[in-house]
């Protein structure tokens, strides 16, 4: 008997384990190398042209001049952004596109939220097809729009206003703030809000002091797009303002005559506003649609 276990052991010990298949691992390091590539490549591709820019705006004008430009200036100055913001016409052009770009937020807000928040709790017939209509706005091309609204401001005596750039980039974030808000108010749970009507609350009770708060942070996603929409706009401003332009249509309206400096200042001008808003409202971009509420 005391020979048999011995043996036993022996022969388990010489059982030979088959191989491992590590194909599926590599294969999934390498999707993971891919993936990596691929999202390096599309921040090479959208950050090179915003790079060139801003190098370019911060070189001098002799390095400007030179045939073919130096990728890196030799010097840097600020020569060129100082001219820029010296011309014209372009510090008035700023503060209207900031105040565009807020009064456009709040409105989209204000009248957007609501919306969103009928869409999310309220099932009437037609919704479906409501949404679907809704996005039409932006199917249609800018100019179908601003030139009906230049005539209307022209008879309300607001054409060339900052209110008349609002009221078009208000009618153009309106769809798009609509929907978004509407996903963040589906992802709120309809629970939290009858459990507060349940204690006392009335329904706009419910929804200012229990829905609000947990959309917030989507909310404040949501308006870091309107925002950048309504930067970014160039050809509705153009249509709707001669004197009061927006930054945008102020550079667009000038770059004909302007030197190359100019551009290259104007174009870093338009970009760095946009994306400092994003750096600040970074944190609730992930909350776009209502993912960390669900």
């Amino acid at each position: 008997m005391s020979e048999v276990i011995p043996n036993a052991v022996a022969a388990e010990s010489q059982t030979v384990l088959p191989p491992v298949d590590r194909a599926p691992l590599r294969r999934r390091r390498w999707r993971a190398v891919g993936v990596q590539l691929g999202c390096i490549a599309v921040t090479v591709f959208m950050a090179l042209p915003i790079v060139l820019i801003g190098l370019s705006a911060v070189s001098s004008r002799e390095t400007l001049d030179k045939f073919p430009k130096p990728l890196i200036p030799d010097h840097f100055s600020g020569e060129t952004l100082s001219s820029f913001f010296r011309a014209t016409g372009t510090v008035p052009a700023f503060g209207n596109s900031v105040l565009v770009g807020l009064y456009t937020v709040f409105w989209s807000l204000v009248i957007g939220a609501p919306a969103g928040y009928a869409l999310a709790r309220y099932a009437f017939r037609g919704k479906d097809t409501y949404q679907v209509f809704i996005l039409l706005v932006r199917a249609l091309p800018i100019v179908v729009l601003s030139v009906p609204l230049a005539t209307i401001f022209l008879h309300a005596h607001v054409y060339d206003t900052v209110l008349a750039v609002t009221l078009v980039h208000t009618t153009l974030a309106l769809p798009t703030t609509v929907l978004i808000t509407a996903s963040i108010f589906v992802a709120v749970p309809a629970d939290l809000e009858e459990a507060a009507q349940v204690f006392g609350c009335t329904r706009w009770q419910a929804a200012r002091k229990v829905v609000v708060p947990l959309a917030l942070p989507g909310l404040a996603a949501s308006s870091i797009f309107t925002f950048v929409l309504s930067w970014n706009e160039i050809l509705g401003a153009t249509i709707v303002t001669l004197g009061h332009r927006t930054l945008p249509a102020q550079v667009l309206t000038s770059l004909s005559e302007a030197s190359a400096p100019y551009r290259f200042a104007g174009g870093f001008a338009l970009i760095i506003p946009a994306l400092l808003f994003i750096l600040v409202m970074r944190r609730y971009l992930v909350n776009m649609w209502g993912t960390t509420l669900r």
